[in-house]
Parts: C-alpha cells; sequence; structure tokens
C-alpha cells in the first residue's frame, strides 16, 4: 500500500525577536523565498516541543542564545497557502532584548541582522502577520 504524503502537516516553530525598536530577520538561502527576509525559525524535529524548537532555530540561524524562560507563545499559525511546499503549522514566540546584540547568520540564513520597526523589507511566507501580531501588545 502507498501511502499519499501530500497532506502531510509540517510543525515549524518561528520567532519575533524584538530589541530597541527592532527586529531580528534572517536572509533565507534557499527556496522558497530564496533571498527573502524573514522570521528565525524552521521545522519542529521529532521528540522536541515548538518551544524547544524555537529556542534552537534561533541560535542556529543568527547565533544567539534566548532561554526558553524568556520567550512566549504569539499563536498558531496554519492558514492554508501559508507556505508554498504544502501544509505547514507554525507556533510563533517571541521575546525581547535589553539592547541589540550582533547576530551570525548561519544553518540556513545567508545573512541576519536588525531592522527597525518601522522600516521592514517585505516578509517571506505570512511572517509580517506574525510579526504584527507579536508586535501588537506593544504599541
Amino acid at each position: 500500500m502507498t501511502t499519499d504524503t501530500t497532506d502531510e502537516t509540517i510543525r515549524t516553530a518561528d520567532v519575533v525577536l524584538l530589541a530597541a525598536g527592532h527586529v531580528l530577520l534572517i536572509e533565507r538561502g534557499w527556496d522558497p523565498f530564496k533571498g527573502r527576509w524573514a522570521l528565525p525559525g524552521g521545522r519542529v524535529d521529532a521528540g522536541e516541543t515548538s518551544l524547544a524548537a524555537s529556542v534552537r532555530e534561533l541560535e542556529e540561524e543568527t547565533g544567539i542564545t534566548v532561554p526558553a524562560a524568556d520567550v512566549r507563545e504569539v499563536g498558531v499559525f496554519d492558514a492554508p497557502g501559508r507556505d508554498p511546499r504544502g501544509r505547514y503549522v507554525s507556533v510563533a514566540y517571541t521575546a525581547t532584548l535589553p539592547a541589540l546584540v550582533p547576530p551570525t547568520a548561519g544553518d540556513d540564513a545567508t545573512a541576519a541582522r536588525w531592522w527597525p520597526l518601522d522600516a521592514l523589507p517585505d516578509l517571506a511566507f505570512d511572517h509580517a502577520y506574525i510579526l504584527a501580531a507579536a508586535a501588537a501588545p506593544l504599541t
């Protein structure tokens, strides 16, 4: 019997890291959206919570470590079509640092940098929506 995996749901975690009126973004190193800016994040590994994945992905893609205790959930983002690769459901988290910390791009990120919240590039996926949801309590 063959299993059709076209409807398989992939679990991911994204991080909105804020500091001094800025948000940390990564430049994607591969498709989809290669070369576009996005929130740090990625797949939740087997046996891993989405919170643990968010902290891991943040460190892998930006070199910045934030304790899980300092991260709070923003929400679940599961709109069909939010990712052109298929059905991706993301739990987004946010944390705030007291000051900007220099990032170091790693993993699948070709660059990582802080962007002013009032001068953002066009973001990949639905990350502008996630960022707005995370920043809403701050405004």
